[in-house]
């Protein structure tokens, strides 16, 4: 941590690895139907990365809680123990079904944050609303129905509802708010996973052709998705969806007092946040890891919410059958 309370500059690049490292790994097995192969292969090359970094980590956004992951759960500590302080979100792999079928925006994901800053959030659904920058803030709100939602973006955009698009994650649980959506004209870019890609498309819907997120995805996807808005710019709101009460105690024991709470950006990921995300697949956002004889190339965007930065960084790695991200 620096002396003004914000993370060491340095680990922008630093964290850049780490995804580079996840990407890879998953890369190499794309395709061949094995998620947990896939997934295993991105949680350990992110896991060894982690560790090489001069810093004192825990995890708050990983696996799983540590009964279920052995590795990258809520709660291990990763880094050398010296340097910056931080929270960790992370998704080794998000998109998971995405890569074993070698379809677009898989990703490899992880932000940090100052100690404390960032929501933990149990892994349940979490029901979320976005768009992207320059808009009154409070436009969209999980208080107004989907319908209310597209009317406001389009008239703050000067265009007819039909002129909308709305991303949902392809999911039966979302058939009535599929047509509430289709009934006001809008149209849809249904996804089949990825709900952090999905969210992070509304910053650039002149390129991803996603004006507006609407419905319900993981809640640990929900706070990398607020800590990549929280960078890049955007207003989002997100709810836990807590409908039995084993999914209550388990986010009552993670320090969720008000299970009806509604989340803003600065509720889920507030401080100084780092954000990195490497293409696994190509897609919308990033092109997705490449193979060549002795070479590897990879595609990261870096963001930071304290400078607004936004890098872009396409690598070139020597493949000599261990991928070095150095």
């Amino acid at each position: 941590m620096t002396q003004s309370g914000q993370l060491d500059r340095a680990l922008a690049l630093e964290i850049a690895r780490v995804t580079e490292a996840a990407a890879v790994a998953a890369a190499r097995v794309r395709g061949r139907g094995d998620e947990f192969e896939a997934d295993q292969a991105a949680v350990d090359a992110m896991r060894t990365e982690l560790n090489r970094l001069p810093i004192d980590g825990r995890i708050v956004i990983g696996e799983g809680e540590r009964d279920d992951a052995p590795m990258l759960f809520i709660g291990e500590e990763v880094g050398t123990g010296k340097g910056s302080v931080v929270d960790i979100a992370l998704d080794p792999l998000e998109g998971t079904t995405l890569c074993v079928k070698n379809l677009p925006n898989s990703l490899a994901v992880i932000a940090f944050a100052e100690r404390g800053s960032l929501l933990n959030a149990p892994d349940v659904y979490m029901d979320k609303v976005a768009i992207g920058p320059g808009f009154e803030q409070g436009l969209v709100a999980l208080s107004k129905t989907p319908t209310q939602n597209i009317e406001a973006l389009a008239e703050a955009k000067g265009v007819p509802t039909d002129r909308i698009s709305v991303c949902i994650l392809d999911r039966p649980r979302h058939t009535d708010l599929i047509a509430e959506v289709r009934a006001t004209g809008a149209a849809i870019q249904l996804i089949g996973d990825g709900d952090v890609a999905g969210v992070i498309h509304t910053t650039n819907p002149h390129e991803t052709g996603v004006d507006i997120y609407l419905g319900i995805g993981g809640a640990p996807e929900g706070v990398l998705a607020a800590a990549a808005l929280r960078c890049i710019g955007g207003q989002m709101e997100g709810r836990l969806v807590l409908d039995t009460p084993e999914k209550a105690a388990r986010a009552e024991r993670m320090g969720i007092s008000d299970p009806t709470a509604i989340y803003g950006l600065q509720d889920m990921a507030s401080g100084d946040v780092i954000f990195a995300a490497t293409g696994v697949t190509s897609g919308n956002m990033l092109d997705g890891v490449k193979f060549s004889p002795g070479r590897i190339e990879t595609h990261t965007v870096v963001m930071r919410s304290s400078s607004g930065t936004i890098r872009e960084i396409r690598a070139r790695h020597s493949d000599l059958g261990k991928f070095n991200g150095d």
